[in-house]
């Protein structure tokens, strides 16, 4: 029985550095792949864009997850002339089923929810994992976290075990009430550290943008992966934590 798991979460910039000056898409991946993590979330991730689709098959979901990743999901959010992004989710166990719903606050700037269900050996319930990129401004992102709690209200049973993360973009630190009155979350660097980790920007973060919510597990590890090898492919540093079911 897999009681711990190790979970990590990336904003990848849509595999590009700042200012989409270069493809850094396989240098993420081997970044990623030392990460070692069971579930990986992922926040701006091509699913297709036209000046790339000669250098790999599918989205970059595809690419990123190749042979560690047996399963993966991937929810369209932003669309434009050039091809999609939007969340992703790489995972080693099956994912049971899927679905990503549009909780968009504005026109202009198009944000989505990816909800997964994962069998994981040995466990009676499924793991609910929902990944998210919340919007740049307070009242779209309090629109949104409404839109989240009432998903995990009337979809997630209160006993299953669950897992939320992606980029809060919550640099005011006002996310954690709203998920932990009456959902039970817990966010794991708090848990580890006292207070949520700084992931912006990934050569020196200062703001703590990025985050990982669970419910039902014991945290034992967190880690903030940044410092120049991060800073050279996104302008976020990853996050992982070990996380062991209760």
């Amino acid at each position: 029985m897999h009681n711990t798991l190790r979970i990590a979460t990336f904003n990848i910039h849509k595999g590009v550095t700042s200012f989409n000056a270069r493809l850094v898409l396989h240098e993420q991946r081997e970044l990623i792949r030392r990460l070692q993590a069971d579930i990986v979330f992922l926040q701006e991730v091509r699913g297709a864009h036209s000046r790339h689709r000669h250098l790999f098959e599918g989205g970059q979901h595809e690419y990123l997850a190749d042979s560690i990743w047996q399963d993966f999901a991937y929810g369209k959010n932003a669309v434009y002339p050039a091809g999609h992004h939007g969340n992703a989710l790489l995972s080693r166990f099956p994912i049971a089923k899927w679905e990503n719903e549009d909780i968009s606050a504005h026109h202009v700037e198009q944000r989505g929810m990816l909800h997964c269900e994962i069998d994981i050996p040995g466990w009676q319930q499924p793991l609910h994992c929902i990944c998210v990129h919340l919007g740049l401004f307070a009242r779209w992102r309090r629109q949104q976290l409404v839109a989240l709690r009432s998903r995990i209200e009337s979809l997630v049973p209160p006993n299953a075990p669950l897992i939320i993360a992606g980029d809060f973009n919550d640099w005011r630190h006002k996310v954690d009430h709203i998920l932990a009155e009456g959902l039970h979350l817990k966010e794991a660097f708090e848990l580890s550290q006292g207070r949520p980790a700084r992931s912006f920007p990934s050569i020196l973060p200062m703001f703590r943008l990025d985050r990982i919510y669970v419910r039902g597990f014991h945290v034992k590890h967190t880690h903030v992966h940044g410092g120049v090898d991060f800073a050279k492919v996104s302008d976020h540093a990853a996050l992982s934590a070990d996380i062991v079911r209760l």
